[in-house]
């Protein structure tokens, strides 16, 4: 099977986008991880396959697919290499298109200059909606890792979210215990582990541990979380920038019941094709 592909990127964050309209693509968890193996594949953070709608009202399906092959629902730098693929690839020319994901439907708006604002749609809190083992919702949550407590806030952007403040964002132990409360029992479907410093009430500086690939160097839904979280527990006003290894994002979010706006780049890096 002989696959065309684009390689593209938002911030760092790396995409192999895939058209599922024009060719039938069925792949396989062992394709997948082949797929994204940096040495013996192409190479990347998620692959994301462009489907026909399942909705009367969308415009396509939208599917995430970490390197480790496992399917998820959400990814935000992703939504925005989304909207810039299916423009320049000719399947749309509208400057707003509606995509059904795993996690609702996303609404995406290419911007002057290349950039793309994403309504992420409304966060939830309540823990089985997260999902989060806790008997009650809580702005924080306190948890335990080899005889050390964390406290954390906790949000579904379509993905779960754990969310911990830090003195500096730089010396985070997120190769350490990114990966302990990635899998940790409170969080039976895994978690995104956001380590946030606060600059200021509209600044703040981030690093992600995510499911199923590590840490990045920037992600959409956990900027997203994090400036949730922080306006939550009043740290944060928005509009908010967050500065993520990979460059910059500006988050919107006017609060409970209000859908989440994200803005910034996405980029074509090349396009291809592979044989599997």
């Amino acid at each position: 099977m002989k696959l065309n592909f684009v390689k593209m990127q938002g911030l760092g964050n790396d995409f192999v986008v895939i058209d599922g309209v024009r060719q039938r693509v069925e792949l396989s968890v062992e394709q997948v991880r082949h797929l994204g193996h940096r040495h013996f594949g192409i190479g990347f953070d998620q692959l994301l396959l462009v489907e026909p709608p399942l909705s009367a009202n969308a415009d396509f399906r939208y599917r995430i697919f970490n390197a480790d092959g496992s399917e998820v629902s959400q990814c935000g730098n992703g939504a925005r290499c989304f909207a810039r693929f299916v423009y320049e690839q000719g399947l749309s020319d509208k400057t707003e298109v509606r995509v059904d994901t795993g996690a609702g439907q996303l609404v995406l708006h290419r911007e002057a200059g290349g950039e793309v604002t994403v309504n992420m749609g409304v966060p939830r809190h309540e823990p089985v909606q997260i999902p989060l083992l806790a008997d009650d919702e809580a702005l924080e949550y306190e948890i335990e890792v080899e005889g050390s407590a964390y406290r954390y806030g906790a949000v579904s952007m379509g993905n779960p979210h754990a969310v911990l403040r830090v003195d500096n964002a730089a010396a985070a132990p997120v190769h350490t215990l990114g990966p302990l409360l990635e899998s940790h029992a409170r969080f039976p479907q895994r978690a995104n582990i956001g380590f946030m410093q606060i600059v200021d009430p509209h600044h703040i500086r981030l690093r992600v541990y995510e499911r199923g690939t590590g840490e990045t160097l920037a992600c959409g839904s956990g900027a997203c979380a994090a400036v949730v979280s922080g306006i939550e527990r009043g740290w944060l006003k928005q509009p908010v920038r967050v500065d993520l290894p990979g460059g910059s994002l500006q988050i919107r979010w006017a609060g409970r019941g209000e859908p989440v706006y994200m803005t910034g780049p996405a980029v074509t890096v090349f396009e291809g094709s592979i044989t599997l």
